[in-house]
């Protein structure tokens, strides 16, 4: 049986160097992906961080009043029975805040809220950059996995009928 030998494909060293490069390159898409995910939940997670110090920020305002008033009747049981539910809102906002801030000291209300824009449009930005990383990284490890199946790779390991 003498087949022409010319007729069957036969790997070039460049293919090598383009596979590897592929390889490479998909592996750097998945990981610039997985870093946006992670910059984006710390973002998120400043974002809530800074809503919850606003809403306790204006509780505590709210409420203080209330408080001090209390203070002045000597903390009389008859006071705090007439204003539980303000002292109970201003006792959870001093403790929010305190928990947020972790003995910093409360910025005003305008920096809490100039900070909420900042968090929101740095937000807005990196959903823009992971949904293309995203599009970038499944371009890229599509073309690998189907160059991978067409050269017979599973898992790492040749396929079985290849060696056959």
């Amino acid at each position: 049986d003498h087949r022409d030998l010319h007729s069957f494909p036969t790997r070039r060293s460049s293919d090598l160097t383009e596979y590897e490069q592929l390889e490479k390159k998909a592996g750097e898409a998945t990981e610039r992906f997985h870093i946006l995910a992670g910059k984006i939940k710390s973002v998120e997670a400043a974002l809530a961080a800074n809503a919850e110090l606003k809403g306790a920020t204006v509780n505590y305002a709210k409420t203080r009043p209330v408080f001090e008033a209390y203070k002045a009747s000597r903390y009389s049981k008859k006071f705090l029975v007439e204003h539980e539910a303000d002292i109970e809102i201003y006792r959870a906002a001093r403790a929010k805040m305190s928990a947020i801030l972790d003995g910093a000291k409360l910025p005003k209300m305008e920096k809490q809220k100039e900070e909420g824009r900042r968090l929101a449009a740095e937000k807005k930005e990196l959903y823009a950059e992971y949904r293309e990383a995203r599009k970038d990284m499944r371009e890229v490890t599509t073309a690998k996995a189907n160059i991978d199946y067409l050269l017979g790779h599973t898992d790492g390991r040749e396929n079985k009928a290849q060696e056959r």
